[in-house]
Formats: C-alpha cells, sequence, structure tokens
C-alpha cells in the first residue's frame, strides 16, 4: 500500500458526526469492522446509549464526543420555555446516558462540560441555551483533534524511525475526533517517513486490535502486523519491539492507568524486557479525584462475549462460568511516561500530574 500519505488522507475517517439540519448524529458501527464500513443514525438518547453501551461507538474521547452531541440533539426537542423545567429534563438525560458506560471518564468530563453551559447560561432563553449546547460539543469535538495531534507530536519526540512499535486495543482516529491517542504518532511520523513497523494485540475479548486498529493501520497505509494477545512476549524477546504504545480510559492521581482489559500484562512483559511503556492520555482522561487504580469501577461485560460471540457455534461449555472484565489497571510502576496534550510526565506521577494541575 502507499506510504508517506498526507496526514489528513491517513486520519480522514469520522467515527461521530453531527447533522445538525437533520437533528441526528452519525456513528461509525464499529462492531461491524472490518467488514462493514457503515453509519447508524442515531436520533434519540436512547439510540446514543444503545450505541454507546454496546460499542457501536468507543474509544474514550469519541464516547464523550458522542455523548455531547446526544444530549444536545435531545435538548433541541425542549418544548418548555421554562428555565428549572428545562434543567430537569437536561439532567436525567444527562444520568441516562452517564450510565451507559462505568470506566471512561471523558464520558462523565463531557456530559459535565454541557451541564455547565446551562448553568453559565441562567440568564438567557432557551433557544440560546440550545445554541450553547451545540457550540460546546462542537468545541469539545475540536479541541479532541487538537488533543491528539499534540499528543502524537510530544510522542513522536520518544521514538525513531524504522522503530517496532506494539499496541494494545484501539487509540485510532476511530476512537477519537481524528488522529487518535496512541496511533496518533503512528500516523504523524507515516507521513514524515518514519515508516514503523506496527504490531497489533487482537485485544480479547472484543478484538478491537484486530478488527479495528489492524484495519484503519492498513488502510492508511502503515506496515502492520496483527499478533494474538499471547504472543506480545514472544516479539519483545525476539527484538521486534522497541517502545509499546496504548491509550487509556482513566488515569488515577497516582499514575494507575485504566485501559482495555490485557495493557497490564503487556506492560509487566515491557518492563521484564527492558522495553519503555507509554500511555498517551488526554488531560480529560485524568481523574484527579481518583486516588489510586483500586478506585476505578472496572466494567464487567456478559460472558457470551467470549463463548461464542465471535463463532460461528459455541466455543465454551454451555453455562461455564465466565469472568469478562473490560479493563484492567496498569500500575504506575509499570509505566515509564504518560504522554498528555500538555507534554511529557515522567515517575514520580503523583508529583508531575499535580504539577501539571497547578500550573493550568
Amino acid at each position: 500500500m502507499a506510504k508517506n500519505l498526507p496526514l489528513q488522507e491517513i486520519t480522514a475517517v469520522q467515527s461521530v458526526i453531527l447533522e445538525d439540519d437533520k437533528d441526528l448524529l452519525l456513528i461509525l458501527d464499529q462492531t461491524l469492522l472490518p467488514n462493514e464500513k457503515k453509519y447508524l443514525e442515531l436520533r434519540k438518547a436512547e439510540d446514543v446509549w444503545d450505541a454507546i453501551y454496546h460499542l457501536k461507538v468507543r474509544g474514550a474521547p469519541a464516547i464523550g464526543i458522542a455523548a455531547a452531541y446526544g444530549i444536545y440533539i435531545e435538548a433541541k426537542k425542549s418544548g418548555t420555555e421554562e428555565y428549572e423545567e428545562f434543567c430537569k429534563d437536561f439532567k436525567k438525560i444527562k444520568n441516562y446516558l452517564a450510565s451507559s458506560r462505568p470506566t471512561a471518564v471523558n464520558l462523565f468530563w463531557a456530559l459535565d462540560r454541557m451541564e455547565q453551559v446551562i448553568f453559565k447560561h441562567k440568564e438567557s432563553s432557551i433557544e440560546l441555551i440550545i445554541k450553547a449546547l451545540k457550540q460546546e460539543a462542537d468545541n469539545i469535538k475540536q479541541e479532541d483533534e487538537k488533543v491528539c495531534e499534540s499528543i502524537g507530536e510530544y510522542v513522536l519526540t520518544l521514538l525513531k524511525p524504522e522503530w517496532g512499535l506494539l499496541t494494545h486495543c484501539n487509540a485510532g482516529t476511530i476512537a477519537t475526533a481524528r488522529y487518535g491517542t496512541a496511533l496518533a504518532p503512528i500516523y504523524i511520523g507515516n507521513s514524515r517517513g518514519y515508516n514503523f513497523k506496527v504490531y497489533a494485540d487482537e485485544t480479547r475479548p472484543l478484538l478491537q486490535g484486530a478488527r479495528l486498529t489492524a484495519w484503519e493501520l492498513q488502510e492508511a497505509g502503515i506496515d502492520v502486523t496483527l499478533i494474538c494477545d499471547n504472543m506480545a512476549s514472544i516479539v519483545m524477546k525476539e527484538g521486534k519491539i522497541q517502545a509499546v504504545l496504548v491509550g487509556c480510559d482513566r488515569v488515577a492521581a497516582n499514575g494507575d492507568a485504566a485501559n482495555k482489559i490485557g495493557t497490564s500484562g503487556v506492560a509487566i512483559l515491557a518492563k521484564h524486557y527492558n522495553i519503555p511503556f507509554y500511555v498517551c492520555a488526554p488531560t480529560s482522561t485524568i481523574d484527579m479525584n481518583t486516588k489510586n487504580g483500586d478506585d476505578i469501577k472496572i466494567e464487567q461485560r456478559a460472558g457470551e462475549e467470549i463463548t461464542e460471540k465471535w463463532y460461528e457455534k459455541p466455543m465454551a461449555p454451555k453455562s461455564v462460568k465466565v469472568y469478562n472484565p473490560c479493563f484492567d489497571v496498569t500500575d504506575n510502576k509499570l509505566i515509564t511516561a504518560i504522554i498528555t496534550e500538555k507534554g511529557i510526565l515522567y515517575p514520580p506521577f503523583d508529583k508531575s500530574l499535580t504539577e501539571l494541575y497547578s500550573n493550568k
């Protein structure tokens, strides 16, 4: 496939698109990839909730963007001119959307930002409040694009051309507004001739690495090799990997980072083989109110995702007990650096994170 494509061409796919004149939100259905590229029309809060819960839209930033636009679309339907009644209805929808996924902090962050718009415009008409909500949702999406590009530039300073990079889950363009987080430096570097060789874990049980990361990297002309999760150790031992890049859904105040299940194991392997392990984290994923990883709520999902979801016939004994946590937490001691849009943070993370927020 073509190499050194223009950056905008590499990252052209959008996962969340507002069609304001039609009162609907288009989202790329990530459950159908890589076999079918289809956009779903979301017209009400129930549609948005379903899309987030069932991973039709996924990736912490993309979830936040979808929630922001989703609650705006619902606000447009309000038939009241009374501020208190409008607030009551808004709060109900906000809480409903917030119940869709418990781990990714961007969901709550985006919904809180939308709610603050209402409080700031208390003296305005409902019509003006709705316009302000649209602007805030646009801001969230536009800011995320800039954030991801900035993260990519910072991470790129840590990498060298021709390096082999391992990534887990999907932290790319379709998980964000554009560029991705962990994949941003790969896209930016590729456009400048770095020619990275990427190894993508399949990422069980939902196969985001196989279905999504491998798909979007291949579409962009990146040299990508798909491996099973239990092959990470051997490619590291063989010297194929010079750095590990992962995204995250929540970073605690001490630097513990929650990401797709299996990330912690990759970090342990990287530590053993003395390979740098980089967490790419927009500041919107950093939760200074969460003391450490033990305080992060880990989403539990249906066992069918493991036993039968990807098979023509069930591949496990009927009624077998299944433990299916969607995320794990990587201990801060395993993380070489946390890269945000504000810069590169190094251990001790409780200190560097505190300094980051004291300088904001």
